[in-house]
């Protein structure tokens, strides 16, 4: 695959979607209605050297991102980061709708949000992992839009970027709160992923490919990291490391009262490059080493 056209300026991205030029060089919102999007189907791959935010609806165009296709027929919420790889757009037949924010990381350089925003993981989520809104939730999330939207188009003023990054950091909370709702919500597809997840864990050790790392197990269930162990931490309280480590534990207590394998055994078994490491860990978890484990069977 070529090197992937970087889209390097708000400017740019306004230009290949047939734009005006953005009335600010770091920030801009524009509807998607006056978007020309089949401009960007020359392109077959491509980045953002910026932040993208946007609520997609009523639009069934499709994009590649990373492996998979993601259709926009349903009303959604994405979050872009810079530098994530974004694939080939295809035209809709219908008008889209929704609104989009685009920021860079410049425009909240030494500010506060810039420390803070890569605590909010959705950044790195997968398109198929969009935030879906109830109406509530759609008419708060537009409102903050058109908020930052009537700040963008007012005269720029010594107050002008508080003001957006201000609304920004609300719109991103926001999201947060939501997104903890979708994980709640879904307990369906949640419950799925979970029994996925123990299948997965239980064929890393049945096939001695050795400890599994959460990029690996998210892989296998085809999610983004951040995504499983946001849903994880919301729904069990567990984080993806976590539940991995306590499967881990499980399987340990297994092998050590079941078998007459030496510790050390156990740990390459279980994919260890050192013994102590699975010591640690086991004595962290459990408040025992494992050969006191082991001793309390006898």
């Amino acid at each position: 695959m070529n090197k992937p056209y970087l889209i390097n300026s708000i400017s740019e991205q306004h230009r290949l979607l047939g734009l005006p030029k953005p009335k600010h060089p770091l920030v801009s919102v524009f509807r998607h209605e006056h978007a020309a999007y089949d401009r960007l189907t020359e392109l077959q791959h491509f980045t953002l050297n910026f932040f993208c935010i946007s609520i997609k609806k009523n639009y069934d165009g499709k994009l590649k991102y990373g492996h998979r296709h993601y259709d926009f027929d349903e009303g959604m919420m994405a979050f872009i980061s810079p530098h994530q790889l974004l694939m080939k757009l295809s035209p809709g037949t219908k008008p889209p709708g929704g609104i989009t924010l685009m920021f860079h990381p410049d425009f909240i350089a030494n500010t506060p949000l810039a420390a803070r925003i890569r605590n909010f993981h959705f950044f790195s989520y997968e398109l198929h992992e969009a935030l879906h809104l109830s109406e509530e939730e759609e008419a708060k999330i537009e409102g903050i839009f058109t908020n930052i939207e009537s700040e963008y188009q007012t005269s720029i003023d010594n107050f002008s970027q508080d003001v957006m990054i201000a609304q920004i950091e609300l719109l991103l909370q926001y999201s947060s709160r939501f997104y903890a709702r979708q994980f709640i919500t879904r307990k369906v597809a949640n419950d799925e992923i979970l029994t996925r997840l123990e299948t997965v864990l239980d064929q890393f050790w049945d096939q001695q490919k050795g400890l599994p790392s959460v990029q690996q197990i998210a892989k296998e269930l085809n999610l983004s990291p951040g995504y499983l162990s946001d849903m994880l931490r919301i729904t069990s309280g567990q984080t993806a490391q976590q539940h991995i480590q306590a499967k881990v534990i499980e399987k340990a207590k297994q092998l050590l009262s079941t078998t007459n394998l030496q510790v050390s055994e156990i740990a390459y078994q279980m994919g260890f490059e050192y013994p102590q490491s699975f010591h640690k860990l086991f004595k962290n978890k459990t408040n025992m080493s494992p050969m006191e484990y082991r001793s309390s069977f006898n």
